[in-house]
């Protein structure tokens, strides 16, 4: 177990996840809706003619072809039908059981909420940096554990991720960390202290924001081949 000073340096809420749809991403749904040449639209008007062609269908239809676009592979076809009709109501990115797809989740949800005017669930994230100092190696390999450790250390004990992960906080295994923190990106590194910039749903990690500075004891998943023994 390592001791470490934790800062949180930034917080804000976040609607759109960076990155979560670019040019691409667009094209290639205007294409699943028949769009024809959506290569030829100028990238500024991208996601207005996308938002606008989703609106040509019926809201569950809507959510059938972004969910079908970006879960795809992963589910039945049966199960995105059903979560074509739950996403209308649900926070499925919040909800569903399979965490993996919270962040695809949000993404499909996010874009229909602006192209159907809030006729599907509002959306919110968080997008904050930390500076962690002490022996920082504990991060070199799969940091999104201990990384969660600590942060749940900045939170109140009855904080979402106390409450249903505190065996896993403790224990030396905890596989759930990595599809908490949806985004993790190093922002600098020194010999003592790394600083990193972390987008998570609000669902989890909203308290932090009221974590200012403090110190905490954090500790590395054990090697798989440890695990098993």
């Amino acid at each position: 177990m390592s001791k470490f000073k934790v800062e949180v340096l930034s917080f804000e809420h976040i609607q759109e996840l960076p990155g979560s749809w670019e040019k691409n991403n667009l094209v290639n749904l205007l294409e699943a809706m028949d769009y024809q040449n959506p290569n030829e639209i100028k990238e500024a008007e991208l996601k207005e003619m996308c938002m606008m062609s989703l609106t040509d269908f019926e809201p569950e239809e809507a959510a059938k072809i972004v969910l079908d676009y970006t879960i795809a592979g992963r589910l039945t076809e049966g199960q995105i039908q059903n979560l074509s009709h739950e996403i209308l109501t649900e926070k499925l990115w919040e909800e569903y059981p399979e965490l993996a797809l919270h962040p695809d989740l949000y993404r499909s949800t996010q874009l229909l909420y602006e192209a159907f005017n809030g006729k599907f669930p509002r959306v919110e994230a968080v997008q904050f940096t930390i500076q962690i100092s002490g022996d920082i190696s504990i991060f070199n390999e799969n940091p999104e554990a201990p990384i969660v450790r600590i942060l749940a250390a900045g939170m109140s004990d009855r904080s979402l991720i106390h409450r249903l992960f505190s065996e896993q906080i403790e224990s030396s295994h905890f596989e759930e960390a990595k599809d908490i923190i949806w985004q993790l990106k190093q922002v600098s590194q020194s010999e003592t202290s790394v600083t990193y910039e972390i987008v998570s749903s609000s669902y989890w990690l909203d308290e932090i924001k009221y974590a200012d500075s403090y110190e905490a004891e954090t500790h590395a998943d054990a090697a798989d081949d440890e695990v098993g023994r």
